[in-house]
């Protein structure tokens, strides 16, 4: 996890120091908003700034508000009107309107609250801050199913209360370094993915191929289980060859990654079940293989397939299974 993803740690940690800092969230947007509802920017008591919530609109007045919640401890909500020719200035079509939350933290919004923010975010849980009106903050780790699958901060239905939603990073495990795995972990790291490549033939799975990327030599199944896996994670298993995909494909079937797909025909996959069925899992536990992998797209060559995989990810992470 980055310092743009770590945004909630960065105000703890100068709120610690002594120089005092606040939360800021996007809390509602209207029009070409450069940020989505969610973005956060850390403030400090010193002016030092940590994240977006404009990408770099209104960030100074943002952080001058900031410094005065901090000094009186009290939460506040600003709003703000992107001009059009701000607007253009951030590469935006035409202009936008935000609603901003500012916590101060250690007041408004508690160090023992943001404290266990962090905690679930560093062990990959997922947590929703929980900021009613005129009452402490808290924090949820059940519930708002919905909002976790989608990634979707927003106000509850009374139109006061907010939820900001933080997902564990996205997770990419390929078992099988072929030729589509190298063109699927780049597109999968331009959308979010944290992506890891498994394979024990060390003359696939090199840096050479895979240049910067996370590589295990270890058989599939040891690998994931020290890996783990969690419902933020995807499994797609490309070798072909049962004898490496079906052990890491047992391990899937008892987690709750959210996607698993799997290389091959619909012969090929018609066997795969087979063996699974045999191995013990219900027809349900096989239903959530995808195989063929990938949206029926008419996929030609490694890129085109690679996407296809990836639009299938994206499409039940966000609609479901």
């Amino acid at each position: 996890m980055d310092d743009l993803d770590d945004i909630p740690r960065i105000a703890l940690d100068w709120h610690r120091a002594g120089t005092g800092s606040a939360l800021a969230t996007v809390v509602q947007t209207w029009g070409s908003a450069p940020r989505r509802v969610g973005a956060m920017l850390a403030v400090s008591g010193a002016g030092d700034m940590a994240g977006s919530v404009s990408g770099g609109c209104v960030e100074g007045a943002v952080v001058a508000e900031a410094q005065e919640a901090i000094a009186d401890g009290a939460p506040r909500i600003l709003e703000y009107g992107v001009a059009d020719g701000d607007a253009f200035a951030v590469g935006l079509a035409c202009g936008g309107t935000i609603r901003v939350l500012v916590q101060p933290v250690g007041i408004a919004l508690p160090e023992n609250v943001l404290a266990d923010l962090i905690e679930a975010r560093a062990a990959r849980r997922a947590a929703a801050l929980v900021s009613p009106p005129n009452t402490t903050p808290y924090i949820e780790l059940t519930g708002h199913q919905d909002r976790f699958r989608m990634d979707r901060s927003g106000f509850e239905e009374d139109g006061e209360t907010f939820v900001a939603i933080h997902n564990p990073p996205l997770r990419l495990i390929v078992v099988g370094a072929v030729h589509i795995a190298q063109a699927l972990v780049p597109m999968a790291r331009q959308v979010g993915y944290d992506p890891v490549v498994i394979d024990p033939r060390s003359a696939f799975a090199s840096a050479a191929r895979f240049p910067g990327e996370t590589l295990l030599d270890d058989w599939p199944d040891d690998a994931v289980r020290a890996l783990g896996l969690d419902a933020r994670t995807a499994l797609v298993l490309l070798t072909h060859d049962p004898k490496l995909d079906d052990p890491a494909l047992t391990e899937a079937l008892r987690s709750d990654v959210f996607y698993i797909g799997a290389l091959g025909s619909t012969r090929t996959h018609a066997k795969r079940l087979e063996r699974m069925g045999e191995a013990g899992f219900s027809p349900t536990d096989l239903a959530r293989i995808h195989g063929p992998i990938g949206l029926d797209i008419g996929a030609a060559g490694p890129a085109e397939i690679a996407l296809s995989i990836l639009a299938q990810m994206t499409q039940v992470l966000r609609r479901g299974p």
